[in-house]
C-alpha cells in the first residue's frame, strides 16, 4: 500500500523503511502484549524483548494472562469473583482466586529455570492472592462492590501477569523491573469526565515511573488507577492499549508496537479468506473504521493519543517476530496536522483532478464483517413531522443506552442496525423470537408510540473500507453488484460521512460467503 506524493515517498513508507536501521542509544520503543500472548507465548515475548532491547530501549506493557480464551482469562475470572462477593454467606470467590493462583504458579514452574527467581515469584503470587481475598471479603461484608473495589480486584490480573513477565525476563538474562500503576494517579483530576489535561498529566506521570527503572526494562501493568468513576466503567476493556499509548507519549517513543497473534492487518480475515493479503500500512481513519466494523485493530481513542504525538503504531505477530507487520500512520504530514479528521473547511468541493488515474487506487483497503446484528425498523404513524420523528427516535435510543451502527431513513421510515456482544434475542428456528435485552425491550415499547415496529434478527454488516473510496468511481455499484450476482440479499445500505466506508446489512448465514466473494472480485482480481 505504497503512497506516492509528488513523486516522493510518503511519510508512512519512510517510517516503514526506517525500522531496520540501528537507532541512537536512548530511543524508546513501547511493546504492548495482550493476555493471550502472555498466556501462550511468554517465552516468545522474552526473546522479542531481549532482541528489541539491543537496538532500542524497550518498555513493556502487559494485559492479564489468558491461556485458553477471553472467557476463561484472568480478567473475566476476576470479574466473576467480584460478582460472587456480592452474595452474602457464600464464598464462591475462594475457588476462583485459588484457580488464578495455581495457574500463575504453574506457568512459572513450567518456564522459570532459576530456583531463586521461581521462589520469589511464588511468594509474590501468594501475597497478591491473599490481598485479593481480603478485598473480596471486605466487599462482601459491605454488601457492595464499589467502582474503587472493582478496580482493585481487576488490577490483580495485570499485576500477576507483569510480575510473571518481569521474572521470566530476569530468568532469561534481561534485567527487568515490575512497575505497578495501581496508584499512579496522585494529581488533581477533573470532576466530570476525563479531559485532555488529565491524559497529559497521566502521560507525564507514566514517563517518570519508566525513567525511574534506569537500565532495567520496565514491565508495566496495563491497569492504571485511581481513575475517577472507575477505570473499567470510564474507559472500558481497552485500557491496556490506552496505557501503552500514554506511556509512548510520555517517554516520546519512536514507535508503539501492539503484539497480537496475527501478522498485522489484512485485506480480510485470513481465517475466513485464504487469499487475504497483509497490508504494509493503513491510515488511522481506516484502522478506526476496521475496528468499529468488526476487525480487532486498536481503539480509535488510543490511536488518537499516539498519532497526535507523531508516534507510529505497528501491529506485529508474537509468533512471527521477524515479520514487518502493519504500520498505522497518516499518509501525509498535512493529514497529521489537520484539526479535523474529515476536512479543514465547512464546505467541500470535488475537483476533477482528484479523480485522475494517478490518484485513484486500484482497490479498496479492506473488507470486514460485523456479526450479531439486529435490524430495527420504525414506520411512522405520521403524527409528527419528519424532523420530530427522527428527534424522538434518537431521544428514545439515548434513554435506553442503545447505539446504532448503521441507519437508513426517509420521511416516514427508519431502519437501524444494532450490535451487541450479548444476545439481544432468544429463540429462533421453530421457536418464536423473544426480546431478552431489557434496553431493547424498553426502546421497542417507547418507539411503538411513534409507529409500527418490526425487528429483523440474525443479520451481519459487511463493510468496504478505504481512504480513497470517494475517488473510486463506481465502487459502490461494483460492491452491491457482486453481492447481488451471488444471490446475497441486501437488507439496508449506508455510507459513512467520512466517505471511507460503504456498508450494507445482509443475513448472518451469508456473512462468510459474502466476505469471500467481495474479496475475490474487488481485491484478488485486481492484484
Amino acid at each position: 500500500m505504497s503512497v506516492i506524493t509528488n513523486g516522493h515517498k510518503s511519510d508512512v513508507e519512510r517510517i516503514a523503511n526506517h525500522t531496520e536501521e540501528k537507532h541512537l542509544p536512548g530511543g524508546w520503543v513501547v511493546l504492548k502484549f495482550g493476555g493471550t500472548s502472555v498466556g501462550k507465548f511468554a517465552e516468545n515475548i522474552a526473546g522479542i524483548v531481549k532482541a528489541g532491547n539491543q537496538t532500542d530501549r524497550a518498555a513493556v506493557v502487559c494485559s492479564a494472562r489468558s491461556t485458553k480464551n477471553k472467557t476463561e482469562g484472568t480478567t473475566n475470572r476476576l470479574l466473576r469473583s467480584a460478582r460472587a462477593a456480592e452474595h452474602q454467606g457464600h464464598r464462591g470467590y475462594d475457588d476462583i482466586v485459588e484457580a488464578i493462583r495455581a495457574d500463575h504458579v504453574q506457568a512459572a514452574k513450567d518456564t522459570l529455570q532459576n530456583p531463586d527467581i521461581l521462589a520469589s515469584f511464588t511468594e509474590e503470587v501468594n501475597a497478591e492472592c491473599e490481598s485479593l481475598t481480603k478485598i473480596l471479603e471486605s466487599a462482601q461484608h459491605l454488601e457492595e462492590v464499589t467502582n474503587r473495589a472493582e478496580d482493585k480486584i481487576i488490577a490483580k490480573g495485570e499485576k500477576l501477569s507483569c510480575r510473571y513477565m518481569a521474572a521470566l525476563l530476569n530468568d532469561r538474562g534481561t534485567p527487568a523491573q515490575f512497575v505497578d500503576l495501581a496508584d499512579i494517579i496522585t494529581f488533581a483530576t477533573p470532576k466530570k469526565g476525563l479531559n485532555e489535561q488529565f491524559y497529559a498529566d497521566l502521560a507525564a506521570a507514566l514517563a517518570r515511573e519508566v525513567e525511574a527503572c534506569g537500565d532495567k526494562v520496565p514491565v508495566i501493568t496495563g491497569f492504571f488507577g485511581n481513575v475517577p468513576g472507575g477505570l473499567l466503567n470510564t474507559i472500558g476493556r481497552g485500557y491496556t492499549d490506552l496505557c501503552a499509548a500514554l506511556v509512548a507519549v510520555g517517554i516520546q517513543a519512536r514507535e508503539l508496537q501492539i503484539w497480537k497473534e496475527v501478522d498485522g492487518i489484512f485485506t480480510a480475515d485470513p481465517r475466513k479468506v485464504p487469499t487475504a493479503a497483509l497490508l504494509p500500512s493503513v491510515t488511522p481513519s481506516e484502522a478506526a473504521e476496521l475496528t468499529f466494523y468488526g476487525s480487532e485493530v486498536i481503539h480509535p481513542f488510543t490511536m488518537e493519543q499516539v498519532i497526535r504525538a507523531r508516534i507510529p503504531i505497528r501491529i506485529k505477530n508474537v509468533m512471527n517476530p521477524r515479520g514487518a507487520g502493519t504500520i498505522i500512520f497518516p499518509d501525509s504530514i498535512k493529514t497529521l496536522e489537520s484539526h479535523s479528521p474529515l476536512r479543514d473547511g465547512l464546505f467541500r468541493t470535488r475537483s476533477s483532478s482528484l479523480l485522475t488515474a494517478l490518484n485513484t487506487p486500484r482497490r479498496p483497503t479492506a473488507v470486514t464483517i460485523k456479526h450479531n446484528i439486529v435490524v430495527l425498523n420504525v414506520h411512522s404513524n405520521k403524527r409528527t413531522r419528519a424532523h420530530g420523528f427522527l428527534m424522538n427516535i434518537f431521544s428514545i435510543l439515548d434513554r435506553w443506552h442503545l447505539s446504532v451502527d448503521l441507519i437508513s431513513s426517509s420521511e416516514v421510515h427508519v431502519s437501524m442496525a444494532l450490535h451487541s456482544e450479548s444476545a439481544m434475542l432468544s429463540g429462533g428456528g421453530e421457536d418464536e423470537y423473544k426480546i431478552q435485552d431489557k434496553d431493547l425491550q424498553g426502546a421497542v415499547n417507547d418507539l411503538g408510540e411513534l409507529g409500527a415496529i418490526d425487528i429483523v434478527p440474525d443479520m451481519a454488516i459487511v463493510s468496504l473500507v478505504g481512504k480513497q473510496l470517494k475517488n473510486m468511481i463506481g465502487i459502490s455499484g461494483k460492491f452491491f453488484s457482486v453481492l447481488g450476482n451471488n444471490n446475497i440479499n441486501i437488507e439496508m445500505i449506508s455510507q459513512g460521512a467520512s466517505e471511507i466506508n460503504i456498508s450494507c446489512v445482509i443475513e448472518e448465514r451469508e456473512a462468510d460467503r459474502a466476505l469471500n466473494v467481495v474479496h475475490t472480485n474487488l481485491f484478488t482480481f485486481l492484484e
